[in-house]
C-alpha cells in the first residue's frame, strides 16, 4: 500500500510539474508577444526619422517657362576675355583672384603658360589659346618663333597649331595674338580653321584687321566662332577705359550678350575691379566666352560693329 500510494504521489507531481511548465511557457510567450507589441510603434518612429518625407505632387505648369530646371538664368551676358597670359608668373597669379568669371587668353611655351592654365581651369575660368600669328609690318614680340605665316602649307599650320595646343592641354578654344597680316589671308585662315576643327577648338576673333576674314573661314569648314566686340584698354588711360566699358554694357543689354577683350596689365585689372559692380546693378552675368557659342556648328556669331582701331 506504501508503494501504491507513492506511486500516486510521484504521478500527481509530475502533472503539477508539466502544468507549470505549461502555464510558464504560456505566460513567456504572452510577455513576448506584448513587448513586441509595445515596441513596434517605437521602432516605425525611428526608422522615420531617418527618411526623407515623400515630396508633395507639383503640379503640372500650364506652359513652360524660360526659368525652367536646368536652364541657365535670363539676362544678357557679358564674355570677359584676358589676353597674354603665361609670360609674367606674378602679374598672371593676380588675374587668380579674380572675383568673376573670365576666359583667359594663354600664349604658348611661356615661363608660366601651362601651369597658369591648369590654375586658371581650377578657379572655373574659361581658357583659350592665344595662337600667335603674322602681322603687318614685321612687328613681333617673343612669339615670334612660334607666329603662323601666310605661305605656310596647311600641313605646316596644322603641326605648329599641334605643338602650341599641347603646351596648354587645358584650352577648349583659340584666339589671334597679334594676326593683322594672317587673319585677313582666307587661305592661311582656312587651313587655321582645319586645325581647329581637328582639335574640337572654337575661335574667338580678336579683330585686330578691318580685314579679317576669320568668321568666314570658321564657318566654312563648320567651326563655332565668335568675334570681340570691344577693345576696353586699346587706350589705357581709366577714362578711355570707362567709356570702352560702358559700350559694352550697353551692347549686352540691347543684344543681350557682348564679348569684351583687353590686355592682362595691372591697371586694367584695377579698373575692372572697379567697374564690376555695375554689372550687378545692371543684372548683367559674365560668363565663359564658350558660352556664348550654343548655336549649331558651323554658324559664327557675326558682332555687327566696327572692329576699331586695328590691334597687330
Amino acid at each position: 500500500m506504501a508503494g501504491t500510494a507513492a506511486g500516486r504521489t510521484g504521478r500527481g507531481r509530475k502533472r503539477w510539474g508539466w502544468a507549470a511548465l505549461m502555464a510558464g511557457a504560456f505566460l513567456a510567450g504572452m510577455l513576448l508577444v506584448g513587448i513586441a507589441l509595445l515596441r513596434a510603434p517605437e521602432a516605425e518612429r525611428s526608422a522615420g526619422d531617418n527618411l526623407v518625407s515623400p515630396p508633395a505632387a507639383v503640379p503640372p505648369s500650364a506652359a513652360p517657362t524660360d526659368n525652367a530646371a536646368g536652364g541657365p538664368p535670363p539676362g544678357p551676358r557679358l564674355a570677359i576675355v584676358v589676353d597674354d597670359l603665361g609670360y609674367d608668373p606674378v602679374r598672371d597669379a593676380e588675374w587668380l583672384d579674380f572675383p568673376d568669371k573670365i576666359t583667359v587668353s594663354v600664349l604658348p611655351f611661356g615661363p608660366s603658360s601651362r601651369s597658369f592654365a591648369a590654375s586658371a581651369r581650377a578657379h572655373g575660368f574659361g581658357v583659350i589659346l592665344h595662337v600667335p600669328m603674322e602681322p603687318e609690318g614685321g612687328v613681333a614680340d617673343r612669339t615670334e618663333p612660334y607666329l603662323l605665316r601666310r605661305g605656310m602649307t596647311p600641313e605646316e599650320i596644322a603641326d605648329r597649331f599641334s605643338r602650341m595646343a599641347a603646351d596648354v592641354p587645358q584650352a577648349s578654344g583659340a584666339s589671334n595674338h597679334m594676326g593683322s597680316a594672317f587673319t585677313s589671308d582666307l587661305p592661311a585662315m582656312t587651313a587655321f580653321a582645319q586645325a581647329l576643327k581637328g582639335k574640337g577648338f572654337f575661335f574667338v576673333d580678336s579683330v585686330t584687321s578691318t580685314g579679317t576674314v576669320g568668321l568666314m573661314a570658321m564657318e566654312q569648314e563648320g567651326v563655332p566662332a565668335t568675334r570681340r566686340d570691344v577693345f576696353l584698354d586699346d587706350d589705357g588711360r581709366p577714362e578711355g577705359m570707362r567709356r570702352r566699358w560702358a559700350e559694352a554694357v550697353a551692347l549686352a543689354k540691347e543684344r543681350g550678350e557682348a564679348v569684351l577683350l583687353c590686355h592682362a596689365r595691372r591697371e586694367t585689372h584695377k579698373a575692372l575691379l572697379e567697374l564690376l559692380p555695375q554689372l550687378r546693378r545692371e543684372g548683367i552675368r559674365t560668363v565663359a566666352v564658350e558660352e556664348l557659342l550654343s548655336f549649331p556648328a558651323g554658324t559664327a556669331r557675326d558682332a555687327g560693329e566696327s572692329p576699331g582701331r586695328n590691334r597687330q
